[in-house]
């Protein structure tokens, strides 16, 4: 059985793994990035209608400021990201199981969105909604990787730059099947992998259902 590849920051990595154990996988944990808080200015909560999170690093990483918010339902990005608003004490208004695409296409065009986001994003083109975006946290791509890409892995690629950053670290591409969040991240990979495939939809859960299959030597469908 293939062992399953983890490249996603702390602490999702460690979630990740566990879930992964506990399917029978072999996971191996190599964060290709790291996550820390970068300083920001709230603007008033009057301003906006909702809060738009796409990340749960928006959450684990804003810092006290977050509490200005607490008044504003959340339009989440994923199960992941709609639980970490609610641990925070967020009222969860809609969490999105597709992108950010298709929650924005859900939403009144109506609506002030505040977006908390990391530094490195893509601004959602032709949202249909008034969004201010601040950067409330940073990934910085660890220099040196422990990638065991001389052995045949199946790699959860989980957001476009981790695909990025992963064509620029493995050594042969021909050992790693590729499973990705979303059809942008699969895009990001490139070429030359031994096979990409796309969850049905992105979530965690989806990703290591589908590298279940994969490890164990089944297919896609």
């Amino acid at each position: 059985m293939k062992p399953v590849l983890i490249l996603r920051p702390e602490p999702g990595a460690s979630a990740t793994a566990a879930r992964a154990e506990s399917l029978g996988l072999e996971p191996i944990v190599a964060p290709l990035f790291e996550v820390e808080p970068v300083a920001w200015e709230a603007p008033p909560a009057a301003l906006f209608d909702a809060m738009l999170l796409t990340s749960a690093n928006a959450v684990r990483h804003g810092g006290p400021q977050l509490t200005h918010y607490l008044s504003l339902p959340v339009q989440a990005v994923g199960e992941t990201t709609g639980k970490a608003a609610r641990e925070a004490g967020f009222a969860v208004q809609t969490v999105g199981s597709g992108d950010v695409h298709d929650l924005l296409r859900q939403l009144p065009g109506s609506l002030r969105l505040l977006h908390l986001a990391g530094e490195q994003r893509r601004d959602p083109a032709n949202a249909g909604v008034t969004i201010k975006a601040i950067p409330v946290y940073r990934t910085i791509a660890v220099q040196s990787p422990s990638l065991p890409l001389v052995v045949p892995v199946v790699a959860l690629v989980h957001s476009p730059r981790a695909g990025e950053r992963l064509t620029e670290v493995a050594c042969d591409r021909s050992m790693v099947t590729i499973v990705a969040i979303s059809d942008a991240a699969a895009a990001a990979c490139g070429m030359g992998w031994q096979s990409v495939h796309v969850a049905d939809r992105p979530s965690d859960e989806a990703l290591l259902s589908l590298a279940a299959r994969l490890c164990k030597g089944g297919s896609q469908s």
